[in-house]
């Protein structure tokens, strides 16, 4: 959903599929998606499992953990018709680890991506203990593009490699995306793109809240390979929303879309 709202914010036409509980926080949750411009017929209604409420935590430098309950509704994402139309028709899908952790969900969201010719964009986002490498390694196959941090790097390429560019390297050969993006938090990013490698250092900000700087990067440079933008002016405005991000309280704050990088 953060991802989504900073599309909106990269003045992106975005469809935002979930699934909520009938229960009071899924009812806040619509009307929340309602006021920010991401409710649709993908928003499907559980009878049953819950809305799903995490727990964040931020230790004393902004960076934070969190504690994520399961089985909650959006483990259990149908693959309803809308849904399967809307992928169909979409110039790129992005999906995140974290809700392949069911059968269900999982299996809906590998259906989605046989089918559909859109860029698929896989947003790697290990929390344990809600993953399997084998089921990130079936989605990495998937991926033309993929978005993780260094130590989702080293630890999927299987090398034990601490040199990140031979970790890229290694997880290239054995996946074969068009694009992998490492982020490196106060260090920037570290992009492998059409057979070159791109870096920028990352902007200097006094951090107040890690939450959704991540997905405000995963935004902007999604936005910029859509736009077919140069990739060093795709990373630097992607590093750019990301400090800006980490740098306020909360995931979503509002920013000029033309004012960063």
């Amino acid at each position: 959903m953060n991802v989504a709202r900073h599309l909106v914010q990269q003045r992106l036409a975005v469809s935002f599929a979930s699934r909520v509980g009938m229960d009071d926080s899924g009812k806040g949750l619509l009307e929340f998606l309602k006021t920010n411009g991401l409710y649709s017929d993908l928003i499907q209604l559980d009878n049953e499992l819950p809305t799903c409420e995490v727990t964040v935590q931020l230790d004393s430098d902004g960076q934070a953990t969190y504690i994520i309950p399961e089985p909650v509704s959006w483990d259990n994402i149908q693959a309803e018709t809308s849904l399967t139309e809307a992928a169909e028709q979409a110039q790129a899908i992005i999906f995140g680890s974290l809700a392949s952790r069911e059968v269900v969900t999982r299996n809906t969201l590998l259906n989605l991506l046989d089918e559909t010719t859109a860029l698929k964009i896989f947003d790697v986002n290990l929390r344990p203990p809600h993953y399997t490498l084998s089921t990130i390694e079936t989605f990495a196959a998937k991926a033309d593009v993929l978005k993780m941090n260094e130590d989702e790097a080293v630890l999927l390429s299987g090398s034990g490699n601490k040199n990140l560019r031979e970790s890229i390297t290694t997880f290239q050969k054995m996946y074969h995306p068009q694009t992998i993006c490492v982020t490196r938090g106060a260090s920037g990013a570290i992009v492998w793109h059409d057979h070159e490698f791109f870096e920028h250092p990352g902007f200097k900000v006094t951090v107040v809240d890690t939450v959704g700087a991540g997905d405000a990067f995963l935004a902007a440079f999604v936005a910029g390979l859509l736009n077919k933008l140069p990739m060093p002016q795709i990373l630097e405005k992607a590093c750019a929303i990301g400090a800006f991000v980490a740098s306020k309280r909360g995931a979503n704050p509002a920013y000029d879309n033309m004012s960063i990088a």
